[in-house]
């Protein structure tokens, strides 16, 4: 039998989900690579694996995607580590450099400049430009360097008043009910194991680790997520 193919995200905020997954009973059955969420994104959409951890903007070119998990990657506002960051005002830029990294932290910027901030910046994919996005752990530095700072889960609250999903957990082809039962109660196994997680991973500069993991990431798909998740698909096609 042909071991399952998963993609997860090789960020910090994705550790408790690869604790878990590494440490089930199912392990040395599948094949396992750590990937940016761009690379994610590709490989589930072209096939290279059966479950990834993709951006919510690539499931519209995920065929016949089935999200297998009620864990995500989201955030109840703040979650300070999806970025605008800018050397002026948001309302004074007139060019917005993209993420190569990301596809839902682009398109949700797209989103908010548009429906939020009620303005139409050039979007480039180069330097140089007035703002940019920027997602994961290269973040963590660069909240010290620019004097405007726009966190995007924060700012989708403040325009919806709903939560946001950056990742969900889905698979490009049927999955049995056994597997997925396994792979959630290992996903819930990373989570409970968070303490420890953060105790191995020691200090990381410019962050509050516990703050991060515990609080700001909220790993639960519920029916708000479902629900943000759903507008959040129907704005970006409306772009």
């Amino acid at each position: 039998m042909s071991k399952i193919k998963i993609s997860a995200v090789s960020y910090t905020n994705s550790k408790p989900f690869v604790y878990g997954i590494r440490h089930s009973d199912f392990f040395n059955k599948i094949d396992l690579t750590l990937d940016i969420p761009s690379v994610c994104a590709n490989k589930l959409i072209e096939n290279q694996v059966d479950i990834g951890l993709v951006p919510v903007a690539a499931l519209a070119q995920i065929n016949n995607y089935q999200i297998i998990s009620n864990y995500c990657i989201g955030a109840i506002g703040r979650v300070d580590s999806v970025f605008i960051f800018s050397n002026k005002p948001i309302l004074e830029i007139e060019t917005l450099q993209l993420d190569a990294h990301s596809r839902s932290s682009n398109v949700l910027s797209q989103i908010l400049l548009k429906y939020h901030w009620k303005i139409n910046p050039n979007l480039v994919l180069s330097e140089p430009a007035d703002a940019f996005v920027q997602i994961g752990d290269r973040t963590f530095l660069n909240r010290n360097k620019y004097p405007f700072q726009y966190d995007l889960a924060e700012q989708w609250f403040n325009f919806t008043g709903l939560p946001f999903v950056f990742a969900v957990w889905a698979a490009n082809k049927s999955i049995s009910e056994e597997f997925k039962m396994d792979f959630n109660k290992a996903l819930k196994y990373g989570l409970d194991n968070r303490k420890e997680i953060i105790s191995s991973l020691g200090q990381v500069e410019n962050l509050d680790l516990e703050n991060y993991l515990m609080d700001k990431i909220d790993f639960i798909l519920d029916d708000e997520k479902l629900l943000a998740l759903d507008k959040f698909l129907a704005l970006s096609k409306l772009l």
